[in-house]
């Protein structure tokens, strides 16, 4: 039996809260707000939205390991992740990501300050949910260095257009 890692979200309670919210990460939300392509002309597989519009994309033919591409509902996308598993741990260490266009750390230690100061169990949340998981976080550092890695470097080749106007999005992450 193959292990899914989309299925193990869905079914842990605790993975599953805390990727709705606060990591924004909606697997019954798969409706972007326009029709996109790659302008490579490799396929998108919708796999999960966020309350703004936003929408998480696979990238190419595959399972799990295939790229996640980020496009928001204003025309910024980004490639986020190689394969869910980078994902999730994104998601899990740094779920105000967004707020961190330029992955430092001074973005993230603000984003983070409001976010516990809205939720201070946060932190236990997300360790119960990463453990639930079997899953072992990477420091918040690592992981937006991680972030602005894939997304500046093999990012590049995943460009995102407006399906009818072949318009690209903008870099979400600089």
């Amino acid at each position: 039996m193959t292990h899914s890692l989309l299925a193990a979200v869905r079914d842990t309670e605790a993975a599953a809260d805390f990727l709705l919210r606060p990591g924004d990460f909606d697997l019954d939300r798969t409706e972007h707000v326009e029709e996109v392509v790659l302008a490579s002309g490799e396929p998108l597989e919708p796999i999960a939205g966020d309350g703004a519009g936003g929408t998480f994309f696979f990238c190419g033919v595959g399972g799990e390991e295939r790229p996640v591409l980020y496009a928001d509902s204003e025309g910024g996308a980004a490639l986020v992740a190689i394969g869910l598993p980078e994902l999730v741990r994104l998601l899990l260490t740094v779920p105000w990501w967004r707020d961190c266009p330029g992955c430092t750390a001074e973005e993230s230690a603000e984003a983070a300050e409001q976010y516990l100061e809205d939720e201070p169990g946060l932190l236990a949340e997300r360790d119960a949910a990463a453990a639930a998981l079997g899953i072992e976080l990477p420091s918040e550092a690592d992981a937006l260095a991680r972030l602005h890695a894939v997304a500046t470097g093999p990012g590049q080749a995943f460009v995102l257009l407006n399906a009818l106007e072949r318009t690209a999005y903008d870099a979400l992450i600089r």
